[in-house]
């Protein structure tokens, strides 16, 4: 994601030279060259343009701080600037309502499906919402079939008439439903369409007219690049959506929607699809994706990641193992499978201040986890609990039963050694336990006010 315009920039500020004082001449070439990186990154041209001026305008005769260099002061000027860019400040989603009704639309193949399950997923495991799924596509092949699929695997029900080919009675009686049944959201999946089928704007300007939904969210491919932009505006132009939701954001996309759709269409980046996963939904942050494009990492989205993943009372649990020494396999086997529901582990790397660029050629094969699963696995209970026993012949077994060989069992006997150390040094302060009360404390206060 971002990472061929990241790398183009990170090139651009290398031209900046000069001390003291930032000027036209010192800065002339770098702002050509970023002007350059967002055309390529399939940013229209006014607004690359308009946005090397902002920059320009701000950064010339601005006073370098002591012990500054040129190159961090414009760094911080594109960074504000791309935060404005991409709307500035996080816009969350209305769900009050009796129920709250979110409708989503969007073009063929844009995952409107998929999107509908994933933020399903999100309200009910993230907001503690109950949420109904409602089956508005009644024109592609299998799409109510899809949508019941992956409804089925977060336990989420869905409201379908499969003899019913018209959407909008369809919308209306799932509502009369969920009242019933007192659901707080209806999510409507809805069928692809292009803005120049009337008949088909025309059906979604109805069932929006019977359904007052409090959001409309249209749903993007973020791979079309500026076609993506020019779409949204007209979808906007007809119904007036409250959101964008981009999708594919972590494909070989060269992030030209992102930058530029806030501007075309004045309506807010809502959320982004990062993965193929029902829970790879990020809430779309305009100054952590910033950070992000000029490489400054996402610690507070890795840290919310893992908050979701570690729970506090097995923080505690961990912790005081480790003060005793009693850390084994079984629970390197657990946080394993922790990281990996994380998400993406080159992603995850890259969301660290500086290893973006140390991982960027690097590749990191998730399949090594497997592995490491099958060896602990193929241990004994007694081999998990205590390590130390596993001899020789142990090895041998370890590795003939989980169909790998001594050297990778060695390896990860090592590793675990090594890990093993680190968590006990680093054990005494108890930073993530912290932390993650802290989070809870602060959303304890929100909700009382």
């Amino acid at each position: 994601m971002f990472d061929n315009l990241s790398s183009k920039l990170e090139q651009s500020f290398r031209l900046i030279k000069g001390h003291g004082r930032i000027t036209e001449i010192n800065i002339a070439e770098a702002l050509k060259n970023v002007r350059r990186a967002l055309l390529n990154a399939d940013v229209g041209f006014e607004i690359a343009r308009d946005f090397t001026n902002k920059v320009k305008e701000k950064a010339i005769g601005e006073n370098v701080l002591k012990s500054v260099h040129p190159k961090q002061q414009i760094i911080k000027i594109v960074h504000d600037e791309l935060t404005k860019l991409m709307g500035g400040e996080q816009v969350g989603i209305n769900t009050t309502g009796d129920p709250a009704v979110i409708l989503v639309t969007g073009l063929q193949g844009s995952g409107k499906t998929t999107f509908s399950a994933k933020l399903a997923y999100l309200l009910k495991n993230k907001k503690n919402k109950s949420v109904m799924l409602v089956a508005g596509d009644v024109y592609r092949p299998a799409a109510i079939e899809q949508l019941k699929i992956l409804a089925q695997q977060i336990n989420v029900p869905v409201y379908a008439e499969d003899w019913n080919k018209n959407p909008v009675k369809i919308s209306k009686s799932a509502i009369s439903d969920a009242k019933l049944k007192g659901i707080d959201v209806v999510i409507i999946d809805t069928a692809g369409r292009l803005a120049i089928d009337k008949k088909m704007m025309r059906e979604i300007s109805n069932i929006k007219k019977a359904v007052t939904p409090q959001e409309t969210l249209f749903v993007v491919d973020a791979m079309t690049g500026q076609d993506a932009v020019n779409t949204a505006k007209e979808f906007n132009n007809i119904l007036n959506f409250d959101g964008v939701v981009l999708t594919k954001l972590d494909g070989d996309t060269r992030g030209g929607a992102a930058l530029s759709v806030r501007t075309v269409v004045k309506k807010p980046i809502k959320f982004v699809g990062v993965g193929e996963k029902i829970e790879a939904l990020d809430v779309f942050y305009p100054k952590r994706m910033a950070d992000r494009i000029l490489g400054m990492g996402d610690i507070v989205s890795f840290v919310e990641k893992a908050q979701e993943q570690i729970d506090e009372d097995d923080m505690r649990i961990l912790q005081r193992r480790l003060s005793k020494n009693q850390f084994d396999f079984n629970d390197f086997l657990k946080q394993l499978r922790q990281i990996k529901k994380m998400g993406n582990i080159k992603d995850l790397v890259g969301m660290i201040p500086g290893m973006k660029k140390i991982v960027k050629d690097t590749d990191i094969n998730e399949d090594v986890f497997k592995n490491i699963e099958a060896i602990i696995l193929s241990m004994t209970p007694e081999e998990r609990e205590n390590p130390k026993i596993i001899n020789g012949s142990r090895r041998q077994r370890i590795a003939k039963g989980s169909g790998t060989n001594m050297q990778e069992v060695n390896r990860l006997i090592k590793q675990f050694a090594d890990t093993r150390k680190i968590m006990q040094k680093y054990s005494g302060g108890n930073k993530m336990t912290k932390a993650m009360r802290n989070k809870r404390r602060n959303k304890w206060k929100r909700r009382r006010k």
